[in-house]
């Protein structure tokens, strides 16, 4: 029940989301909200095999230069989008943001495959259409995050948002998959790169249709001072798990209200006052949680091909097939190690995943010294080294998304987000120039290489292990208090 009055808003709409049990309802939420995570993994994997093929006379023959800087433009866009889709989102809503992320991201990724000839016109075209999926998918990121926390149980609330962020390395997989038949030559060169930019957009259309059914926060609603609207949507949501578990969902107490002032709008300026003045260990976590990730994620996968090539299997390899298990190692350990984060917790699943991760690398820096490792092993050294890390990293974004406020939930996402994608940047630059020329490779550089992204993996595990957040099986109000809370029965959060 919610009632208002003119100044205040009693409502227990926090506490009705959370006493509610998993039901088809929310697995038909997750499939529709969670497949933003899919059309990245999918998109960035068809673009950095796509792009190699780009500098063929036979297809757009830009120079390798310019497919090269394709990725960085995507990465400027999804930056640009988080920020700017972060703010609109906590002011203006998740549910609309669903939709016109989804399709800003279809417009880009489709107009891509539309580039025609070499000029200075149709490279900046080719740059402007990824940026557009870039700012897309950056976007979807802030909503998305938010609004998976916001409607799904706290006792489920980790497992899902670690599985959802975990399927990135489903769509990896699904493009590794589909690219090899599609780039085998089968199919004219004039065409085949074309047919893999357009596989994201038809999965978007598809992903549309699933999210029709998918209702606003509730949460984001009563924060807003839409009493009305909000009640609404928590009425449909007990509706259809009632109907989907034939289960009564029962009353919540009114001890378990809150009592809340609506605030307008909070801007960066405030977010910043927020991460640096009430929360200055969280926003410790949030930032080493990410940006560790990152710098790992991005020196391992963007140098991945050219370990292979460089100290295994020679320049003229084809080492698509090698990106199957490694997206498949990443997907498995989020799916299996998910409910742990709910169970034993996150603090000791975070730093534990993290510092497993960095040690496993270091004695797999150690194992390629001694020149005992091939590309097979290699291979496996590193599905076993991200079963764990992927599991932390969907965890680094599950962290950032709940122990803030939840007026600056989106915001937060995407700053921190931003943040990590600038560090995460550099990474493939530092081990390009660590490992060395493909005539000259350097086997101490890569060793050393490996023993810099462990001691990051590591550092990133101390620190979650010294300022983790016990926010497992908690509602998202007695994490952080919300800004515009003016009583409420056991919410707390405010502060380290």
């Amino acid at each position: 029940m919610t009632t208002q009055s003119q100044e205040s808003v009693r409502s227990l709409i926090p506490a009705r989301i959370d006493r509610l049990p998993w039901s088809p309802f929310h697995t038909r939420m997750v499939l529709a909200l969670g497949s933003c995570w899919i059309l990245d993994g999918l998109e960035i994997t068809i673009a950095s095999n796509v792009g190699e093929k780009l500098s063929g006379a036979d297809r757009l023959g830009i120079s390798t230069t310019a497919v090269g800087l394709l990725a960085t433009v995507y990465l400027i866009g999804q930056v640009v989008g988080a920020l700017v889709f972060g703010q609109i989102s906590d002011r203006l809503g998740r549910r609309k943001l669903f939709f016109i992320t989804l399709a800003i991201y279809f417009g880009g990724s489709a107009l891509t495959a539309l580039t025609i000839g070499t000029g200075a016109a149709s490279i900046t075209f080719l740059y402007l259409t990824r940026f557009i999926a870039g700012a897309g998918i950056g976007g979807e990121y802030a909503a998305i995050n938010s609004a998976i926390d916001e409607l799904i149980p706290a006792p489920y609330r980790g497992r899902t948002d670690i599985i959802v962020n975990g399927t990135y390395w489903a769509g990896a997989a699904i493009a590794a998959v589909i690219q090899i038949p599609l780039l085998s030559g089968a199919i004219s060169p004039t065409w085949d790169w074309r047919l893999a930019f357009l596989i994201g957009p038809v999965l978007a259309i598809v992903i549309v249709v699933l999210r029709r059914s998918v209702p606003e926060s509730p949460r984001w609603q009563i924060m807003h001072g839409r009493g009305a609207e909000a009640e609404e949507s928590i009425r449909y949501i007990e509706h259809e798990v009632e109907t989907t578990t034939n289960k009564h969902v029962e009353p919540v107490d009114e001890s378990k209200a809150i009592e809340i002032r609506p605030t307008p709008s909070a801007g960066y300026l405030t977010l910043l006052r927020i991460l640096f003045r009430e929360y200055p260990g969280r926003s410790t976590l949030g930032a080493t949680l990410m940006i560790t990730q990152s710098f790992l994620y991005n020196a391992i996968f963007f140098s991945y091909a050219i370990v292979l090539t460089h100290f295994y299997l020679g320049p003229d390899a084809d080492t698509s097939i090698y990106y199957i298990p490694f997206a498949v190692g990443n997907f498995l350990g989020p799916l299996l190690l998910g409910r742990l984060f709910d169970t034993i917790g996150r603090r000791q699943m975070i730093s534990g995943t993290y510092l497993l991760a960095g040690t496993l690398l270091v004695i797999t820096a150690f194992l390629f010294q001694a020149g005992v490792l091939n590309a097979l092993t290699q291979t496996i050294a590193w599905c076993i080294i991200f079963f764990f890390a992927s599991a932390g990293a969907s965890a680094a974004y599950l962290t950032v998304s709940e122990i803030f406020p939840m007026e600056v939930r989106a915001k937060a996402i995407a700053v921190f987000f931003a943040i990590a994608q600038i560090f995460g940047s550099v990474a493939p630059l530092i081990y390009a120039v660590m490992i060395g020329s493909e005539d000259n490779p350097s086997t101490s550089g890569l060793f050393w290489a490996y023993i810099l992204g462990a001691v990051i993996m590591i550092i990133g595990g101390i620190v979650a292990a010294v300022l983790g957040v016990a926010a497992e099986r908690k509602s998202l109000e007695d994490i952080a208090t919300p800004l515009s809370v003016v009583r409420a029965t056991g919410v707390g959060g405010v502060g380290t």
